[in-house]
């Protein structure tokens, strides 16, 4: 379909505008959700002691809207905030600005705070990337490459918010596996249901009848993120499930895409979604003891067509081909019996030799035309690859960039068509993601983090080259009575507690931040006397050099 402002998009992509449409919901008297505002709902049920929140978005902008439309319906304040997983946890900061205290109560999962860590530091920058290219953050808003939606909203971050302030607000009060609460007055049962993180929850409010989950969402479960994500086991999903429809709601609100209302549909939606998942498990175990390979066992099977007529069972967030893989690769590793993969060829030698023995570049470039002119997209798609892996052409890039637009604009999922569409633009020069490939510290976040950690986060930066033969103990003193070290040694950087350095690195964790940030450079700050070297400065200068940061290395 071409829409009207341009946009090239399948026709169940499209479709999907209209379920994930921007709607404030009253469930039932009392409890209300918000659809469309952001990348996730945001919930509010009514308590007799007043307002529970629950999730907040990916910014105060974003959650500010949401209260805005909360104040249409109710002016009672907001006791507390429930967070379902940690990905929708930016926006409290609303929370405190409508109520005028911030000492609201703020309840959810042991793993939450960690979970909120570990996905800005070690992992940042492939974590960020595959954000960027799952959810159109490079995308124009309209033309042939505009965004449509991202499958479980119309945009991660609304751009009607910008600019986005991101706070994330730790909570008062943890639970693990279960917990009986009472919150606003409300009895709640809370239930351990690990869905796409290990932190989601089931709240359960049996007076009301009302489940809020992170199980059942508006599409297909992704089972495979294309951005990268740990594996996501379907029988723990399937538990949460069915502990789900063991509850009987009658309302059952997700934290994306609309609510449902009455016992007999959600039991019937929930149960196809549910047995969708299930699938997709049994059969890649039953290809996988086949020995089928993984890039075949996609191919080999496909959903059952008892999942064509819900949005719930839809191919349109991620596919069931990827699925499948994932699975495989979840419970078997990366090695599927492929001689070929037990030890590859480096990329770039593969391609070289593959292009050689089909009779040299201008022969494997008409043989990509020619298959990418009659809709033999995944062999047009290979071949084109090894021609932008073996030599940089602008050329080559350009019709890597045209399979990638056919997809993009075939596919009825999502993420894919994203992640095409900004692979495509890249090949072609129209956006720069370079960026996205290192790694950027946030003075915010080191100078909101504990003191150490922004000297260990430096162990996944070691340049082996540098550090081979390196064997130092270094410590970093901020004056604030914390210390921390490393011990770079056979070519790693050892945590430490920095008590035993024969180095110190001493200045304020302000001047670490300007350094890490590359605001300041190491030398100058050593000159000026903002950072002071307590042991042989040189030893320090040439240890400290061995990490991938710029401030670093000058």
């Amino acid at each position: 379909m071409t829409l009207p402002s341009g946009q090239i998009a399948h026709r169940d992509h499209v479709a999907q505008s209209e379920i994930i449409a921007r709607r404030f919901y009253e469930v039932t008297t009392g409890v209300w959700c918000f659809v469309g505002n952001g990348l996730s709902n945001q919930t509010f049920v009514e308590g007799p002691e007043g307002i529970i929140a629950i999730d907040t978005g990916e910014s105060t902008e974003e959650m500010r809207e949401a209260i805005v439309e909360l104040r249409k319906v109710t002016s009672r304040p907001i006791v507390d905030v429930l967070y379902t997983h940690f990905h929708y946890v930016c926006g409290t900061e609303a929370v405190f600005e409508d109520a005028g205290v911030r000492d609201i109560p703020i309840w959810a999962h042991e793993k939450v705070s960690y979970n909120r860590e570990r996905a800005v530091s070690e992992i940042a920058p492939a974590y960020g990337r595959g954000l960027a290219e799952q959810f159109a953050m490079f995308l124009p808003e309209d033309g042939p490459d505009g965004r449509v939606n991202v499958g479980l909203g119309y945009f991660y971050r609304n751009p009607s918010h910008f600019p986005f302030t991101s706070v994330f607000v730790v909570p008062t009060n943890t639970f693990g596996q279960s917990a009986s609460l009472n919150i606003a007055g409300l009895p709640i049962e809370v239930t351990h249901a690990p869905s796409d993180s290990d932190d989601s929850v089931t709240y359960w409010f049996p007076t009301l009848k009302v489940a809020v989950n992170n199980l059942v969402w508006p599409v297909l479960f992704n089972v495979f993120a294309i951005r990268g994500e740990e594996y996501r086991d379907p029988r723990i999903l399937l538990d949460g499930i069915d502990h789900l429809l063991s509850l009987g709601a009658e309302y059952l609100v997700a934290t994306h895409g609309p609510p449902i209302s009455g016992r007999e549909l959600i039991s019937d939606r929930v149960t196809k979604y549910r047995d969708s998942i299930q699938f997709l498990w049994d059969q890649s175990v039953r290809l996988s003891n086949r020995g089928v390979l993984s890039a075949d066992i996609g191919l080999e099977v496909q959903l059952p067509p008892e999942a064509d007529d819900d949005n719930l069972t839809s191919e349109r967030y991620g596919v069931a081909e990827h699925h499948f893989r994932q699975i495989r690769t979840g419970l078997f590793g990366w090695f599927d019996g492929d001689e070929a993969d037990l030890f590859p060829l480096p990329t770039v030698e593969r391609a070289r030799r593959l292009i050689e023995g089909f009779g040299g570049p201008a022969t494997v470039r008409e043989k990509a035309d020619a298959a990418l002119e009659s809709g033999d997209v995944r062999w047009a798609l290979e071949l084109s690859t090894w021609l932008v892996r073996s030599a940089e052409d602008d050329d080559d890039r350009r019709r890597l960039a045209r399979c990638l637009r056919t997809v993009a604009q075939r596919t009825s999922a999502a993420n894919i068509r994203i992640w095409c569409l900004t692979r495509a633009l890249s090949l072609e020069g129209s956006i720069d993601t370079s960026r996205l490939y290192r790694h950027r510290f946030s003075r915010a976040q080191i100078l909101g983090s504990s003191s150490e950690r922004s000297v260990h986060i430096l162990r996944v930066l070691v340049d082996p080259e540098l550090a081979h033969g390196v064997n130092i103990r270094l410590g970093w003193d901020f004056g604030d009575g914390v210390s921390a070290g490393l011990h770079v040694r056979n070519s790693i950087a050892c945590p430490t507690d920095g008590t035993d350095a024969q180095i110190v690195v001493q200045c304020s964790l302000e001047t670490w931040a300007d350094v890490l940030t590359n605001r300041l450079a190491l030398s100058d700050a050593i000159t000026s006397g903002n950072i002071v070297i307590v042991g042989e400065r040189s030893l320090a200068i040439n240890a400290l050099g061995i990490f991938d940061v710029d401030g670093l290395r000058s």
